[in-house]
């Protein structure tokens, strides 16, 4: 369930490159329909990945994200407030929906790109004598995933997919995780791998 408080905020996510025929789109337009649907009084903030990616990672936005400010250098501090203000965005929300196109069995490099940028010492995790403890809980992660194959949960390759995800948002302490899945594509065309997913979609 999202929070069932007054102000409800939901950042939705695309990363798909594959413009008015993706079906992760399709997707997670249906998610966030079904969502502000229950919730009317919510705001979406949305994010393009697909036509408007992030750089990769380098030495400066790396810096940016993981050097206190204080031990920064000038090109550091240039770079740290648009990294500063990614991050702010998805700590503002309480829900996250996030469409994941299958690339070569992987997740797009744009995501990933994104994701990158999560996983900042001591804002979203941080080290104890016990081990790693995310910071960043208490949120909820919508997975809207897509793929050509007819792939079943918890088989490859759809699992390296879905394990990657699923670490690496637990670790930042991350627990209410759901995947929708269009799988098939290729075989049964967009429209019966989305009718299924809606299918999903409705019991949110």
């Amino acid at each position: 369930m999202i929070p069932e408080h007054s102000n409800v905020n939901i950042l939705h996510i695309d990363s798909s490159t594959s413009g008015a025929d993706s079906v992760s789109r399709a997707v997670t337009r249906a998610v966030i329909d079904k969502l502000t649907a229950d919730n009317p009084d919510a705001s979406v903030t949305y994010r393009d990945l697909g036509t408007e990616p992030l750089a990769h990672l380098n030495p400066v936005i790396t810096g940016a994200i993981r050097t206190p400010e204080e031990h920064q250098t000038d090109d550091m501090k240039a770079a740290a407030a648009p990294e500063r203000a990614i991050l702010d965005e998805f700590l503002a929300a309480d829900t996250i929906v996030i469409g994941v196109p299958m690339y070569n069995f992987a997740i797009p490099s744009n995501l990933k790109s994104w994701i990158d940028r999560l996983g900042v010492p001591r804002t979203t995790f941080r080290y104890t004598e016990n081990g790693p403890e995310g910071l960043a809980g208490g949120r909820r992660v919508i997975f809207a995933i897509a793929a050509g194959g007819p792939y079943e949960p918890g088989s490859q390759p759809l699992s390296l997919i879905e394990d990657f995800l699923t670490t690496m948002f637990g670790f930042i302490g991350i627990t209410d995780m759901t995947f929708v899945r269009a799988t098939g594509v290729g075989m049964t065309g967009p429209e019966g791998a989305i009718d299924k997913a809606k299918e999903d979609i409705a019991k949110l």
